[in-house]
């Protein structure tokens, strides 16, 4: 009989993550402590906001001017204009609007809520909670791949970088794990050609595994309080490779629902 298993592991007590904080050395030291070794074919996931409050991507809304374009959405959205402004900022379209809500087309390229400006579990300078915001990384496949190779030079293992944030889906309720960012991941699975159980070639399967391990590990690290946001998986059941999470963006022309 043979098993096929893919396990993952919160790293536990992770600090409250601060501007400057080096990631890598914090998941080093996590699996120290779990007396875990880093193996070649090891997945990290982590939760976006570590990562932007890392960067240092907080902004602090009572310095932001906002733009007559800003003003005019916010009126349209009830949505406060200084953070309209900032979702401007980040995003490069708007693609729909309603109470409350501003569906964009990211920077990176991706459709998500708000360019993923959030407000939650986020506190700045002086703990004056609620003035600040809290945006996506600059450059979360750039990111990705800095901490694989902080972790190559410290262990010689092979990993591979997921970082993640929870977005909606179009008709379907709830949010879930999606990725942002990788590394040395097959962010997406082109299996076309390959053989079904009945040997016929496949003809448009394409998975979006970085998406689905994403998920996967959302679903441990929580939305809330539960401070899990560093997960170790082992296990993928398919080699890694170089990869970034651009791989999932689909191309405007194959795009239907624009």
């Amino acid at each position: 009989m043979t098993l096929f298993q893919m396990t993952y592991t919160a790293i536990p007590d992770i600090p409250l993550i601060e501007q400057g904080a080096d990631l890598a050395d914090i998941i080093l030291h996590g699996m120290h402590d779990l007396k875990q070794e880093i193996r070649s074919g090891d997945v990290f996931i982590l939760a976006q906001k570590i990562v932007s409050k890392a960067e240092g991507r907080m902004v602090d809304l009572q310095t932001v001017q906002p733009s007559a374009r800003a003003r005019e959405l916010a009126a349209a959205t009830g949505k406060d204009p200084e953070l309209v402004e900032v979702i401007l900022r980040e995003s490069r379209s708007i693609l729909r609007q309603r109470d409350a809500l501003v569906i964009v087309e990211h920077r990176l390229g991706f459709v998500c809520a708000n360019a993923g400006v959030d407000r939650s579990n986020v506190q700045g300078e002086r703990d004056e909670y609620g003035r600040w915001v809290l945006m996506l990384p600059e450059d979360p496949d750039g990111t990705a791949e800095r901490l694989r190779l902080q972790i190559f030079h410290a262990t010689g293992a092979e990993v591979g970088i997921l970082i993640i944030d929870s977005h909606g889906r179009a008709w379907r309720m709830g949010t879930v794990g999606v990725c942002i960012g990788a590394a040395g991941f097959p962010a997406l699975l082109d299996l076309r050609g390959k053989p079904d159980l009945f040997g016929e070639p496949l003809k448009i399967t394409q998975v979006g595994l970085a998406d689905e391990i994403a998920a996967g590990a959302s679903a441990l690290m929580g939305q809330a309080a539960e401070s899990r946001p560093i997960i170790h998986m082992h296990g993928l059941p398919y080699a890694l490779r170089a990869g970034h999470a651009a791989e999932l963006i689909r191309p405007h022309e194959d795009d239907l629902f624009r």
